[in-house]
């Protein structure tokens, strides 16, 4: 089943790709406001994959974010961000992903995660490790915040809403080696797990941008936590990386 997930990220990948950097014929439209877009590439990525589903595993149930609801059976539920980084893609920056996360009976069973545009395909099956193009990755072992570059990002609302990420930025940015802000939390995480990067956090995620590196990153040695969930906020926060520099970018956002 890893090789289908892999071969139908693939596939959604070059769809989405016929329309990258060229902005003459992409449709965009607004979701929320002018941060929050879609375009008519994640509209083809997305129904590339969910006819790659009707047509391989039509009992599996498929959570996407432009559906934006759970449908089909349970027991097997494709979670998909069919371009996670779409700011990046309509800039026609190359850091943006499909990502798809396979759970059975509620659990993670295998993420991919595909950068097409630099044909990094990232994947993991539960107990059987990491792995980048073929070659097995784990975190960085750094332990030194100093010495570590570090990777957030910031919500949609952040125009409207003073939880914006700024006071943890002003805390973290201090401490490190320095901050990068890529764009695609599916591509933050894996880049935490094959260690070019040290650590990543970031406020209010859906779960189809974090579902597969999530089983990526736990794959390869790194350390994982939704903080924020007891006081019931909007989206999911999430900070990552070894044991040492997760506990340590922990103990200072908040």
């Amino acid at each position: 089943m890893l090789d289908s997930v892999i071969e139908c990220a693939r596939g959604a990948g070059q769809t989405a790709l016929q329309y990258f950097r060229h902005k003459g014929v992409i449709e965009v439209e607004n979701k929320l406001n002018d941060s929050d877009i879609v375009t008519i590439a994640d509209k083809a990525s997305e129904a590339y994959i969910k006819k790659y589903i009707a047509q391989h595993f039509l009992t599996h149930g498929i959570l996407s974010e432009e559906s934006t609801e759970s449908i089909g059976s349970e027991d097997y539920r494709w979670v998909v961000d069919p371009v996670d980084g779409t700011t990046n893609f309509f800039a026609g920056i190359p850091f943006w992903a499909v990502s798809i996360g396979i759970e059975h009976h509620g659990k993670r069973e295998i993420g991919v995660v595909y950068v097409p545009a630099l044909d990094e395909m990232f994947y993991a099956q539960r107990g059987h490790g990491a792995y980048l193009n073929g070659r097995r990755i784990h975190v960085s072992e750094e332990r030194q915040l100093s010495r570590s570059v570090i990777a957030t990002g910031f919500p949609v609302d952040k125009d409207v809403s003073p939880d914006n990420n700024m006071e943890n930025l002003a805390a973290v940015l201090p401490k490190v080696r320095d901050i990068r802000r890529l764009g695609s939390a599916a591509t933050d995480m894996c880049y935490v797990a094959a260690g070019f990067m040290q650590g990543y956090w970031e406020l209010k995620l859906h779960e189809w941008d974090v579902n597969a590196a999530t089983l990526i990153l736990e794959e390869a040695g790194g350390t994982l936590t939704r903080f924020r969930e007891w006081n019931g906020v909007e989206g999911i926060c999430i900070v990552c990386g070894n044991k040492s520099i997760h506990d340590k970018l922990l103990s200072l956002i908040r």
